[in-house]
C-alpha cells in the first residue's frame, strides 16, 4: 500500500482559524482543517482550493505553509500532507456529507479539541510563527 497525498487549508479569520467537524471516517466526529486528497494530474495549489470549495462554498487563495507525514498503523492510513494558509471570501455554503460543523477557534481553545490526523502539531506550529 502506498502513502496518499493530501492537502489541507489553514483559513485565518484574525486570531483565529476555521476548523471543520469531519462526517467521515477516519476521524469522524474530530475537528480538523478543510481539505482531502490530491486528484490525478491535478496541482496542489488547485486542489485545496478545490477542496475548500467543495467543502465550505468558499475561494481560497492559498500561500504555501508547510508538509507533514501522518501515518496512523492502527487505521492504516499514512499520507503526505501538505497545507496552505490563506484568506478567503464568498459566502460559507457546507458540504453536509463531508463537514458536520464548523467553527472559528483561537490557539487556546484548539487545545482543548479531539482533532484528526496531525492537524494538532500542524496549528501548533501554525500559531507559534503568527
Amino acid at each position: 500500500m502506498r502513502p496518499k497525498v493530501t492537502c489541507g487549508a489553514i483559513i485565518r479569520k484574525g486570531k483565529k482559524v476555521l476548523l471543520i467537524k469531519r462526517n467521515n471516517k477516519p476521524f469522524k466526529n474530530y475537528w480538523c482543517l478543510p481539505g482531502g486528497h490530491i486528484e490525478w494530474g491535478e496541482k496542489v495549489k488547485e486542489a485545496v482550493k478545490r477542496e475548500v470549495k467543495e467543502e465550505l462554498g468558499l475561494n481560497f487563495k492559498p500561500e504555501f505553509f508547510n508538509y507533514y507525514n501522518e501515518f496512523f498503523p492502527k487505521i492504516k492510513w499514512h499520507a503526505v500532507s501538505i497545507f496552505f494558509v490563506g484568506n478567503t471570501n464568498g459566502k460559507i455554503k457546507i458540504d453536509k456529507e463531508e463537514v458536520k460543523e464548523i467553527k472559528w477557534f483561537s490557539k487556546n481553545e484548539i487545545s482543548k479539541l479531539k482533532l484528526a490526523f496531525e492537524n494538532k502539531k500542524l496549528l501548533i506550529d501554525y500559531f507559534s510563527r503568527v
